[in-house]
């Protein structure tokens, strides 16, 4: 079992920039790759980025390229999500998540463990 426990969200003005945190806890973290996924009602779960777990690679939905980072501090069981400059359409509920290495990134589905959500809003 892996626990993920977001923080870090609230309310910001479009363009203003807020970091996303997941503390995680249980099995070893950073035998994991780890993504972050977005959820607004009416929607599906959307992808936004992910991390391998040595941090080496990364990957990001083609929304959010050159706005948002991911990084990980295994030694600290954490991922984290830089999100600047965002924009009203960047409101939602951003859940982290943790891959076991087998699927796609990019497909929720591959997910085994899911944090409880952290809701960012952005006013125009």
């Amino acid at each position: 079992q892996v626990q993920l426990v977001e923080s870090g969200g609230g309310l910001v003005q479009a363009g203003g920039s807020l970091r996303l945190s997941c503390a995680a806890s249980g099995r070893t973290f950073s035998s994991y790759a780890m993504g972050w996924f977005r959820h607004t009602p009416g929607k599906e779960r959307e992808f936004v980025a992910a991390i391998s777990w040595s941090g080496g690679s990364t990957y990001y939905a083609d929304s959010v390229k050159g706005r948002f980072t991911i990084s990980r501090d295994n030694a600290k069981n954490t991922v984290y999500l830089q999100m600047n400059s965002l924009k009203p359409e960047d409101t939602a509920v951003y859940y982290c998540a943790a891959h076991p290495y087998s699927g796609s990134y990019f497909d929720r589905r591959s997910y085994d463990y899911w944090g409880q959500g952290t809701q960012v809003t952005v006013s125009s």
